[in-house]
């Protein structure tokens, strides 16, 4: 049973009580058999007119139950000799199941079910919770742990009550151990409704208190970085950012001058600058990345800048090298496919302080790689790095008893309500403007039945002198087959369109053959490129002005979104052609028809929020940094704010309960917040 119970995630008495129902059952009221129909759950009560245990492929128990109203069959495939010995003719039994339609008739398989003698079963009513449950554990099984689990919690001392009692007060809340008795048990007046909506005050204080846990933890953490580390003092006098904004062929919108002074201030003070600047595709993150990294280099120290795929990376250090090394700066490029000599110049330099600025993949923190001293390091798409790899490039800082400053990027709008809980460790920017010349893109959905009008489209931009995507999606999370179906689109492509130059870009290429299509796309060599979503961050061709993706219900909201923003990067007017293969889902309809709407990244993120919630949306469902037992950030959103104001006032009222509350609902998760 502990096994069974460790595959639910379920080791302690605590987490059995907070392994929550999925619904209810109502077994209050016997149901008359003439009255059921197909799809209910009903409780029941008959005489057993027939019993009997019928042969075939597998055998099955059939017992005919009738209440003078109807018949109904019971089905028992998994069924033992006892059964058979208590299942007989002229038996009174009572049944819970979900009534189905087999032939003429209706049946129950494998219904839940006590005999007239069996006198704690037949007395059974009110709501009964439904819980989810792991092979090989039964809901009256769990019913009767979860049942133990809350006489062990009824003892003096068993369940601390943490949240002070006029905070419980204000906000109407029961203690915690009310709250969950009514959650496991309801009584017969219970407003089962509010309890399913995750709204009535039981389930409220639950939710509450989880909420304010990982609200805690993570500004726990924050004060702990900051008190256990000091980072460099970057205060240079401005020289080389003076000169940089000189050079640059365009002015910084408002919102990038905004951000890069709220960056230069944390990196003027001796406290880790731990912040996380947020924007939409195009917004002009980099400009903000390429200013901080100057200040660490005047100051005498490193920088290092760090992408989660080797397309952006490479992005990254085109734009540095150009940027930087007209100033004198060089800037090294450290992938996993730089090697030989060229590397072990490269890692010289950086060792030795020669080289100022680093731009790379995962390889930056490997082991050969050390720093003279690092002063800033700047993380771009930190959601798609796993929790020890950000750790280790933040540790490669640490010298001379200092941290370096971090900056941290996102291309990924996050809703307010998800950032303010998910990175509540973190100082937030948002570059909530769009530098001038920058189109809005035209998005329209279309059935793959009209596949020849979106070729002859893309004939239409390509002979007015643009440039256009290709987009397939991933198959079966096979990237293998990914990638040969792109090479099959290209292929049909080329024949269709013969006039045009096509290229071909997938994830199983190697890397310089990659690096050598993206640079004759962008230098105009190309006409259309077909293209898997390695192109989704890191590409920028203002001369293409029309992209195709195909089969877009295969991918999330901010994805696509992300897809998008590869076109209207120039003064051309743009359109994204979304071909689906019908039927959508409600989901995909949805999701396509959000994307119709708008293009604002944060308004698209919000949707993504509600349909597919926080873990997705920020890729950290491997890393358990949000691994929420039962609250839900998007369905919850009205706590947080609350949940923000009774953080602060709980860290510096009543530590002792807010110590306990991060360990009753985190424990050693904990430290995945650190990085």
């Amino acid at each position: 049973m502990r096994e069974r119970l460790a595959r639910l995630g379920l080791e302690t008495v605590l987490e059995l009580l907070l392994h929550l129902p999925l619904r209810y059952e109502d077994r209050s009221t016997v149901r008359p058999i003439g009255g059921l129909r197909t799809g209910d759950f009903a409780l029941i009560e008959g005489v057993i007119e027939a019993a009997d245990v019928v042969r075939g492929s597998k055998a099955r128990l059939v017992c005919r139950i009738s209440d003078g109203t109807g018949h109904l069959t019971l089905s028992f495939f998994n069924f033992y000799a006892n059964q058979v010995k208590q299942l007989q003719r002229g038996e009174r039994v009572r049944c819970f199941g979900e009534v189905r339609a087999v032939g003429p008739s209706l049946q129950m398989t494998h219904p839940e079910y006590h005999l007239e003698h069996d006198e704690a079963g037949w007395n059974e009513g009110g709501y009964t919770p439904v819980y989810p449950l792991t092979q090989g554990l039964t809901q009256a099984a769990m019913r009767r742990m979860v049942a133990e689990a809350l006489r062990l919690a009824a003892q003096p001392g068993a369940l601390a009550e943490l949240l002070p009692y006029a905070l419980r007060e204000e906000l109407r809340l029961p203690s915690l151990y009310d709250a969950l008795a009514l959650i496991h048990h309801p009584p017969a007046d219970a407003p089962i409704e509010a309890l399913m909506a995750r709204e009535h005050p039981a389930m409220l204080r639950v939710l509450f208190e989880e909420l304010l846990a990982h609200q805690i933890s993570l500004r726990q953490l924050r004060e702990q970085v900051r008190a256990e580390s000091r980072a460099p003092v970057l205060r240079p006098a401005g020289q080389l950012v003076k000169r940089f904004l000189e050079n640059l062929p365009f002015e910084l919108t408002g919102a990038q001058q905004r951000v890069d002074t709220e960056v230069a201030a944390d990196m003027a003070s001796d406290a880790p600058m731990l912040r996380l600047v947020q924007g939409d595709v195009g917004s002009g993150k980099t400009v903000i990345a390429a200013l901080a990294a100057l200040r660490a280099v005047e100051c005498g120290w490193q920088a290092a800048v760090m992408a989660p795929t080797e397309l952006l990376a490479e992005q990254h250090h085109r734009n540095f090298a150009n940027w930087l090394e007209p100033l004198g700066l060089d800037v090294a490029w450290l992938s996993g496919r730089v090697g030989g000599q060229t590397r072990r110049d490269m890692l010289a330099g950086i060792a030795d302080g020669g080289i100022r600025v680093a731009v790379g993949t995962h390889a930056l923190f490997q082991e050969s790689v050390e720093f003279q001293q690092l002063g800033l390091v700047v993380v771009d798409e930190q959601h798609r790095f796993g929790v020890h790899q950000r750790l280790a490039l933040q540790e490669k800082g640490g010298q001379h008893g200092r941290r370096p400053h971090q900056l941290i990027m996102t291309a990924t709008p996050i809703p307010r309500t998800l950032a303010m809980t998910a990175y509540a460790d973190l100082d937030v920017s948002v570059i909530d403007e769009l530098p001038p010349g920058r189109t809005p893109v035209t998005t329209v959905a279309i059935p793959d039945a009209r596949r020849d009008e979106v070729i002859e489209r893309v004939r239409a931009a390509c002979a007015a002198g643009r440039q256009a995507y290709w987009v397939c999606t991933l198959i079966e999370e096979s990237e293998k087959l990914e990638a040969e179906a792109a090479e099959a689109t290209a292929e049909r492509l080329s024949e269709s369109l013969p006039e045009l130059r096509v290229g071909l870009v997938h994830g199983r290429m190697r890397g310089a053959d990659k690096e050598a299509v993206m640079g004759a796309f962008a230098a105009g060599e190309l006409d259309l490129l077909v293209a898997t979503t390695v192109i989704e961050v890191g590409v920028d061709v203002p001369n293409a002005s029309l992209m195709i993706i195909e089969n877009p219900e295969r991918l999330g909201l901010s994805q696509l979104h992300q897809l998008r923003g590869r076109v209207g990067r120039g003064r051309a007017a743009s359109s994204c052609v979304l071909m689906y293969h019908g039927p959508l889902s409600d989901t995909a309809r949805h999701r396509l028809g959000v994307l119709r709407e708008t293009t604002d990244g944060f308004e698209v993120a919000r949707r993504d929020l509600e349909l597919r919630g926080p873990g997705e949306l920020l890729g950290t469902r491997q890393t358990g940094a949000l691994n929420y037992r039962v609250a839900d950030l998007a369905r919850d959103a009205k706590l947080l704010p609350r949940v923000q104001h009774v953080a602060v006032e709980m860290l510096k009222q009543h530590p002792q309960y807010a110590d306990a509350l991060v360990q009753r609902w985190i424990g050693e998760r904990q430290r995945y917040a650190r990085v």
